[in-house]
């Protein structure tokens, strides 16, 4: 494992939230050497259920939650909000996803923290924000990425709006959270000074798509295409994208095509012309590369200098000669799951092997850990145990 020092290191981070975006920006700070606490109710983290599961655990559960320790409590009970108001007391960031007012029930809400830990960056994960008609309303990435127009500028061919099969906002909100809660760090070793961010995912969303709403508002919701021709095309074998941005591009793709008359053709001899008219240009060029296999397109074009890439599974992006020839991913033995690709995250220290911060943990595996850490003694711990106030691993099943 490197040696470095890790820029976040001696950081306490205390983590209430849940499923992706708030994990995810925790994620981050733990690699960076944060000391965080992921609070998970008895019945777990319900990001530990997306998809299949091995254990308690699934592919975004261990994603997302690398390098935490885990300590899982009823926070309805009293000696688990006195474990968690302890832990507050000397938190540097406190994360929390829960919808509006629910962590004041706690006795932790960023006013009442405010009063005992006045220089804490507290950070809400909401789907609308704190505030507004739709503050209260539960989310999913799916209606956030409906809500914020997302699914306008991914349509079908017969023009139905459709969800990106993933969770870009509920991943994107998460770097988010982590960028913000980043620079509030400098400002509280600069200036001595908190804060709270409300970091929901509609305003994530809308930011990410800043771009597009400019060109949406500009252009009375005409957005033209950034350039043409692009997009992806069928061939004999398989489905490839091709992106000719220059005007070189363009005349080099209508050679490989064999079309060289094309180039001057009066409708598409111009950047603007052939803006003007995609809706013909497209459908012609679709139907010569239907003629071709891919891995021939691809050759063709590259040897041309039309930039282009065939549409690959994740199986041949992980196999691919380029990905193993930079160690994009590396590959770990995981408690659970056995071997686990892990895609090395920019900026951070590269995955030299298995240790603290690829280890996912299991629902409360640090319980008793943490609360020792934290001045509670064995027979206070047991006594917390038995009331239901804190979980341990294997204390569901011995109920069982």
């Amino acid at each position: 494992m490197s040696t470095e020092p890790r820029a976040f290191e001696g950081i306490n981070v205390l983590d209430f939230s849940q499923g992706v975006a708030g994990p995810h920006s925790t994620m981050l700070l733990a690699q960076h050497g944060a000391n965080v606490i992921k609070i998970e109710p008895p019945e777990g983290d319900w990001g530990r259920g997306l998809g299949a599961t091995y254990g308690d655990q699934c592919a975004h559960s261990i994603a997302f939650n690398r390098g935490k320790r885990s300590l899982a409590m009823d926070m309805k009970q009293p000696d688990a909000q006195a474990v968690a108001r302890r832990i507050a007391e000397k938190a540097d960031v406190i994360v929390e996803a829960f919808r509006p007012g629910v962590m004041a029930k706690f006795g932790l809400s960023y006013a009442q923290v405010k009063e005992f830990n006045p220089d804490v960056i507290y950070l809400s994960v909401t789907g609308f924000g704190q505030s507004g008609p739709n503050s209260k309303l539960p989310v999913t990435d799916a209606v956030i990425q409906a809500y914020s127009g997302l699914m306008t500028v991914n349509r079908d061919k017969d023009g139905l709006p459709q969800r990106l099969n993933m969770i870009p906002i509920d991943v994107t909100t998460g770097l988010y959270a982590f960028q913000s809660i980043s620079t509030a760090l400098m400002r509280k070793f600069r200036y001595g000074t908190g804060c709270y961010i409300d970091n929901n995912l509609m305003q994530c969303a809308a930011a990410f798509q800043a771009a597009k709403i400019m060109e949406f508002y500009l252009e009375k919701g005409e957005s033209q295409p950034l350039y043409v021709p692009v997009g992806t095309m069928q061939t004999t074998d398989g489905f490839i994208n091709i992106t000719a941005m220059r005007e070189a591009h363009y005349q080099s793709l209508c050679d490989v095509m064999g079309k060289p008359e094309w180039k001057d053709d009066p409708r598409f001899n111009s950047r603007e012309k052939r803006l003007e008219n995609e809706r013909i240009l497209m459908p012609m060029i679709r139907e010569v590369f239907a003629t071709r296999s891919t891995d021939a397109w691809a050759t063709a074009l590259t040897e041309a200098g039309v930039m282009n890439a065939p549409v690959q599974t994740y199986a041949d992006m992980m196999g691919h000669a380029h990905t193993k020839a930079v160690d994009a991913v590396a590959y770990l033995e995981h408690t659970e799951t056995g071997t686990v690709p892990m895609p090395h995250i920019p900026g951070q220290v590269r995955i030299e092997g298995a240790d603290r911060f690829t280890h996912a943990p299991g629902l409360g595996e640090h319980s008793d850990e943490i609360l020792s850490e934290w001045g509670y003694s064995q027979a206070d711990i047991d006594n917390m145990k038995s009331n239901g106030a804190v979980r341990y691993p294997g204390l569901a099943a011995a109920a069982e």
